[in-house]
């Protein structure tokens, strides 16, 4: 038997409960992994809560990634020992995630871990630094250079953005944090960013065009922070857009976009295909350096998550939570 949490809603509310299961409990999969990490993200927390729509069916147990050991393996692609990483494919939506000490899944969702880089560290990054890189990414194949100008990190203090501002400083960027709360521009300036911007003066509505300020954004906010981004970009410069948490409406018009040449990449860690999926993990192992994110993580039980989801859809996290499996 194995512990997970899982989620079963009862008079239509979401309940959590940490439970014993058995293998044969587990959803159909050509490979079993042992999975000593997960991490708690955004989306996790809105699942965990009840908040919103995210899961399709129940029970569930809910956790968008995981990082582990193959422990059965129907495929020629992984054998028993090999260490591996999921990151999307709808796990801990439609199909049973990372909040278990076991899960089973098809062996085209796992990518192998990359030299250098263990299950810890994997999640520590997890989802939201694999984002992070796609974003980094995304800039990079639009242009976008250390030298190009200021680059925005909008939602700084999450994980997504948390992780953003050190790419990019790592590679060289002026980075420019935004945050709503302001007890954590220390945090941002170790992690490398060179200035701070509270969140309220990037929400404020803003005229079609608004002098010119940034050669590259990540954003994950969305709504009206999103808005004044673009607003502000300089002359063919590019916005990575990966969130909604400040909702799916962009009141903007065509400005940007015609006069001054700006580029708008969405980017979505779920459907990213395979091949992109390898080398954006290879990527972070050969050019992110432990000793930069080592303090980024925090470990909390199983039993802890409940809590967790809360605090973070509150904004009371900072940085990556991870969930050890073993504790």
């Amino acid at each position: 038997m194995f512990k997970a949490l899982l989620l079963n809603q009862v008079e239509g509310k979401t309940h959590a409960e940490v439970r014993r299961l058995n293998i044969d409990d587990l959803p159909e999969g050509d490979v079993l992994v042992d999975v000593a990490y997960s991490s708690l993200n955004y989306k996790d927390g809105l699942a965990v809560t009840g908040t919103g729509k995210i899961i399709r069916s129940f029970p569930m147990v809910p956790g968008i990634d995981f990082a582990g050991t193959v422990a059965e393996s129907a495929s020629e692609r992984f054998k028993p020992g090999d260490q591996v990483i999921l990151t999307g494919w709808g796990v801990g939506e439609r199909h049973w995630g990372g909040y278990a000490q076991k899960a089973r899944v098809k062996a085209d969702w796992l990518v192998p871990m990359p030299k250098g880089l263990d299950a810890k560290q994997a999640m520590i990054i997890g989802t939201a630094g694999f984002t992070a890189m796609l974003c980094v990414m995304a800039l990079e194949e639009s242009g976008v250079k250390p030298d190009s100008g200021k680059v925005l990190v909008t939602g700084a203090a999450g994980g997504v953005g948390s992780v953003s501002v050190l790419l990019l400083s790592q590679l060289g960027y002026h980075v420019v944090a935004v945050s709503g709360r302001p007890e954590t521009q220390d945090f941002l300036t170790a992690l490398g960013a060179k200035e701070f911007i509270a969140r309220e003066v990037m929400s404020k509505p803003a005229h079609p065009l608004e002098s010119q300020n940034w050669a590259g954004a990540v954003d994950v906010v969305g709504g009206s922070t999103l808005a004044r981004v673009l607003a502000e970009m300089q002359y063919g410069g590019t916005v990575a857009a990966c969130g909604l948490a400040g909702g799916f409406e962009l009141n903007t018009t065509v400005m940007p976009f015609i006069l001054r040449n700006v580029g708008l990449r969405g980017v979505d860690s779920v459907s990213c295909p395979q091949e992109r999926r390898i080398r954006t993990w290879e990527r972070l192992a050969a050019e992110l350096p432990a000793s930069a994110y080592a303090d980024l993580g925090c470990a909390i039980a199983l039993e802890e998550v409940p809590q967790a989801a809360t605090d973070i859809l509150a904004g009371r996290i900072q940085g990556r939570m991870l969930v050890n499996l073993n504790l």
